[in-house]
């Protein structure tokens, strides 16, 4: 099964390490990702601009509202996500605890099963 692991931090603590800091850290993480690669287990991996790039529509009961800015609330802010094969939940929570350990802070990890939609077949696979 496909599982997506959400990253979560507090922009402010990662958009302040130095340049020496920034390269270990994803030292750090390229060593999980190659682990998870070479056992064909790796799916997308993305790394999201910094919040001030964003905009929000904002849904509602009339015409959606399109927002300059990361206007959902939330303490922490989404800053990537990586797709793992992954036989069972508990197997992504040590995916995400290896990642955990390479990535300094606080912080959090959401892990979510992915549901792959293929409009063209009768219906959805989660793998």
């Amino acid at each position: 099964m496909l599982y997506a692991i959400l990253c979560y931090d507090h922009e402010a603590v990662t958009g302040a390490w130095s340049q020496e800091e920034e390269d270990a850290v994803m030292g750090r993480l390229m060593t999980v990702q190659k682990g998870l690669e070479a056992e064909g287990r790796l799916g997308p991996v993305a790394r999201l601009m910094p919040t001030t790039s964003a905009t929000t529509l904002r849904k509602s009961a009339e015409e959606p509202l399109v927002i300059d800015g990361p206007f959902a609330e939330t303490k922490e802010q989404f800053l990537g996500f990586y797709v793992v094969e992954c036989e069972n939940l508990d197997a992504a929570l040590d995916v995400a605890r290896d990642l955990a350990k390479a990535n300094p802070g606080n912080g959090a990890y959401e892990i979510r099963p992915v549901m792959l939609y293929r409009p063209n077949e009768t219906k959805a696979e989660t793998r």
